[in-house]
Parts: C-alpha cells; structure tokens; sequence
C-alpha cells in the first residue's frame, strides 16, 4: 500500500477516535457556569441559561423564601447552614424557588454559589460528585428536584450516609436542597404497609422515614388561596407587560382555574404563558 493509499485510511481512523473521544466541554470546570447538571458518567454539563422566574414573583410563599434565603446566605458566607427538604403540593413553587434563592444570593454575594442539579436516578453517584466537589475553593447548592422513593428502591442509602453519618460526610463546601411532594419522601401506603407486615413496626419504616429527618430545615409549601393565586398572574401580567384589564384579567384566570381544577403558581404561569400568546407578546421565564 502507498502512502497516498493509506492516507485516507488514517484519516478515517482519526475521525472515528475523534468520535469515541469525551467532548471537550465535558470536564468539571466549576467556573464555566454558575450552574451544572451532574452526569452520572461523572462530569458536569455547564448550564448557561437556568429556567427560572424572579423571586419577587413568587406570591404566597413569603414565610418559605424568607426561611430559604436566610440559610442560604449563612451557607454562602461559610457559616453552618442546613441541608432544605422542600415539601408539598405539586406546582406551589418549590423547584422555583430553590432556583431563584440561587439567583439572588449571586446577586448580592462577589463569590458565586454554584447550583448543581442531580435526578434522582443519579443518586447513588452522589459520593462520586461530592468527591470531585470537596477539593474545590468553591460552595455548591446540590440541587435535587421532585425527590421521592418506591418500596424496592435503596438508592436513599446513598443519600443517607453522604447526608450524616458517612465517614467522610458531607464536605463543608456543600449543601443538599431537594423538592418533594411527600414529607417522608415515600408514599403513606408503603409505609403502613411495611409497618402491617413488619414483626416490629416501629422499626420497618425508620430507616425510610429517618431520611427525612437528615434534612434540618424543613419548608411546606400548600395550595394557595384565591387572593394569592390573583396575585401571582397580577404580578406577572405586570411584569411581562401584558395589555389587559384586570377585571378582564381575573375573568379569564378563574376559567382557567376552573379548566384545571386547582391553583397553584404552575397553573398561574400556564394561564400567563397561553394569555401572553394570544395577546401576540413575548415573555421569559
């Protein structure tokens, strides 16, 4: 074979490792961003714009903001904070605002925070992240969004240990923030149902429910009432600009409402988001 017969043949070859190799981007570079999402693979995918309102537009949950900010800021400025469970009904803001506390402690602090998102299924490389994470000079929000555990799952024991009571622990430069609709992160069902079949009921379930109780601070988040619901799409048509009566306004949400059978601050934004539509006007989340 001549070398001009076997250059196309290395190019080839180049090509196809050029396709098997890692991208460049995936490295854990922690200042490309403010923001990640933790590929269980073990990397960091930065991201550059994070899906989140203002914090100002979370009506109704007050008491929960002021609790969240407050830790978060002791966190930021290296003083013992809490790992937050945020817990309740669906849609009453919860992911919103672990993400736009984010937001607004970066606003106000020159060392930014860093908010890391892991899914659930990824859990149990949680040690593998917080590995890579306790050698940096930075502090990382571990962000965990509708946490919640079936009968047959163990991957809570992975989050357990790194939580308290691991060897190694938590790194100081970390915090856990997770969301879920249940208070013990599992279904009331399974938790009668293992302490009804259990020899000793009271502890079939502690080491499930015991979970719960890693987290310090706890946050309720419940249905709003019809005032606040008001105020949340007030306060984004406000905002977005949107040319539109506030009788007229109200009118429309509560047919809404009504089509969706709750209120919740996600219902609030899917009325705003169709009314901004057909009023030809743009908006961002």
């Amino acid at each position: 074979m001549t070398d001009k017969d076997l250059l196309p043949v290395l190019q080839s070859i180049a090509e196809s490792l050029q396709r098997l190799a890692p991208p460049a981007t995936r490295g854990n570079d922690l200042d490309a961003s403010d923001a990640f999402v933790w590929q269980a693979e073990g990397w960091l995918e930065p991201v550059k714009t994070v899906s989140r309102v203002h914090i100002n537009l979370l009506q109704g949950i007050d008491r929960a903001k002021e609790m969240l900010i407050e830790n978060t800021e002791r966190f930021a400025k290296g003083l013992p904070a809490n790992n937050a469970l945020l817990w309740g009904a669906r849609g009453t803001g919860k992911s919103s605002l672990v993400k736009a506390t984010h937001a607004q402690i970066n606003e106000r602090s020159a060392n930014k925070l860093k908010l890391i998102e892991i899914h659930r299924e990824d859990l149990v490389t949680l040690p593998k992240l917080l590995s890579i994470l306790r050698g940096t000079k930075h502090r990382c929000v571990i962000f965990c969004d509708d946490l919640s555990f079936d009968t047959a799952d163990t991957s809570y024991k992975s989050l357990k240990a790194v939580l308290e009571g691991g060897i190694e622990g938590r790194p100081a430069n970390v915090i856990f923030y997770a969301t879920s609709n249940r208070r013990h992160l599992m279904a009331r069902e399974m938790i009668e149902n293992e302490r009804s079949t259990a020899i000793n009921p009271s502890e079939a379930v502690e080491e499930k429910v015991s979970l719960s109780d890693r987290f310090g601070l706890w946050i309720g988040f419940h249905n709003c009432d019809q005032d606040t619901f008001f105020a949340i799409i007030e306060g984004y048509a406000k905002t977005f600009k949107l040319p539109i009566e506030t009788e007229e306004l109200r009118r429309q949400a509560i047919e809404w409402q009504i089509t969706r059978g709750a209120r919740s601050g996600r219902v609030a934004w899917q009325f705003i988001q169709d009314l901004a539509g057909r009023l030809g006007k743009t908006i961002e989340g």
